[in-house]
């Protein structure tokens, strides 16, 4: 399936303005903000959040199937898409990340 299909299973992202990814220390290590060009990505990591609680490496995994066609982009493409670099990364054995979601006001 691509990208798109498996996007439109995904839960809304209205009540969201970003998601911070945090570091082991609770430092803001990326954000992904509700707006043209990310909010894919947006529904994709809050997908992840609420199934494992965390992007770990088993979120990752199943992020990198969500993200399908632009999966094989990123591969051969580095840096291409960085939000699934970040993916990637965690799957092969970087730290995980914790999602701390900013609410639309």
């Amino acid at each position: 399936m691509s990208f798109a299909e498996n996007l439109k299973k995904l839960p809304g992202i209205s009540h969201l303005a970003a998601i911070n990814l945090l570091d082991a220390d609770g430092n803001v290590a990326a954000t992904i903000e509700n707006k043209a060009g990310s909010q894919g990505s947006l529904a994709v990591y809050n997908h992840l959040a609420q199934t494992y609680g965390s992007i770990n490496a088993e979120a990752a995994k199943k992020g990198l199937e969500i993200f399908a066609e632009h999966t094989e982009d990123e591969r051969a493409n580095p840096g291409k898409h960085p939000n699934i670099a970040r993916l990637l990364a965690i799957e092969s054995g970087a730290p995980a990340l914790r999602v701390k979601h900013v609410f639309a006001v």
